[in-house]
């Protein structure tokens, strides 16, 4: 198996660039601080479109794209990003989901021209029939996160992030199935920043792999499961959470649903819980957090990566 390297970032970095948008910084109020990156401004609506591309665009210059077309097994967000990105290149996608999926999500994948197919209940049965497809009909199979080039390209958004916060010392996201963490904590480590890796109590896939000492089915049931309902983390981003430089935060679902929350109240901005989940593991001057929660030192640099805008916003209480 390809172990990630920085290269393989930097090397996505070039292949992604003007296909992708730069991500956008909030900034705190006070020096220091907590920085919020908004990625949930990228295209189709999260971080997933930088690893769709690098996936697409690396196999359309190695002339492995075929006719047929791609075909992915996702939870919503990375079907959306594989969806857009084969639209881009004049293939076809057919994206495979939980039959759990929310429906704003099935809609946007339809408005994006894939063959959508509502599978099981989870995304390990959306999983299988997607590798079934593949295998009947030589269409590329793709993967929400665990592979090399989709986690790759979703590890240039550290770089951007850096770039745009001096001194930052420690950037926090949201894990699933662990894409966008390898991606992330793996350019994070060449630089000396430190990664905190964020997961539901109750969908907790790279705590268990890490407590085993390697890759282990958990069970999934949390609010945020639509994004972060990975049944097992990837071998890679194990290999980035037992690195040094790492640290692991569990955030019950009353954590999550009340960041969110405050994200619409404060900033007006409308995650998904898999967004929210990342922020509710920061302590923060006069907030709630769970005893759990990553706190911050005195002067220490945070950013926070909001992953993710593709939800309900009705459920969202005007203050």
């Amino acid at each position: 198996m390809h172990t990630l390297v920085y290269d393989d970032i930097t090397t996505a970095a070039d292949r992604v660039a003007g296909h992708v948008r730069p991500v956008a910084l909030a900034g705190p109020t006070e020096p220091g601080g907590v920085h919020l990156a908004l990625e949930l401004m990228q295209h189709t609506g999260s971080f997933k479109a930088r690893g769709a591309q690098n996936f697409l665009l690396a196999h359309r210059e190695a002339g492995t794209l075929p006719d047929a077309g791609v075909t992915i097994a996702s939870g919503g967000n990375a079907g959306l990003a594989c969806a857009w990105a084969a639209a881009r290149q004049g293939v076809p996608a057919t994206v495979f989901l939980p039959a759990t999926a929310p429906r704003v999500k099935v809609a946007r994948l339809r408005e994006y021209g894939a063959d959508v197919r509502l599978v099981g209940t989870e995304y390990a049965e959306a999983l299988a029939a997607c590798e079934e497809f593949a295998s009947e009909t030589g269409a590329l199979a793709s993967h929400a996160y665990d592979h090399p080039l989709i986690a790759a390209g979703a590890g240039t958004l550290l770089d951007e992030i850096r770039r745009q916060v001096p001194g930052l010392d420690t950037v926090v996201v949201s894990v699933g199935g662990g894409g966008l963490f390898a991606g992330v904590a793996t350019a994070a480590r060449h630089h000396g920043i430190r990664t905190v890796a964020v997961e539901p109590e109750n969908c907790r896939a790279l705590d268990a792999a890490v407590r085993a000492g390697r890759p282990v089915d958990v069970t999934v049931d949390s609010v945020a499961a639509d994004s972060l309902g990975a049944r097992r983390a990837s071998a890679t981003a194990v290999r980035a959470a037992q690195q040094e430089g790492v640290d692991s935060v569990l955030v019950p679902d009353t954590a999550i649903v009340r960041a969110r929350q405050t994200l619409w109240d404060d900033r007006r901005l409308a995650v998904e819980h898999a967004a929210a989940t990342a922020l509710a593991a920061v302590a923060r001057p006069g907030a709630d957090v769970p005893d759990t929660a990553y706190r911050p030192a005195p002067g220490e640099t945070v950013c926070v990566v909001l992953c993710g805008a593709n939800t309900d916003p009705t459920d969202l209480v005007a203050p």
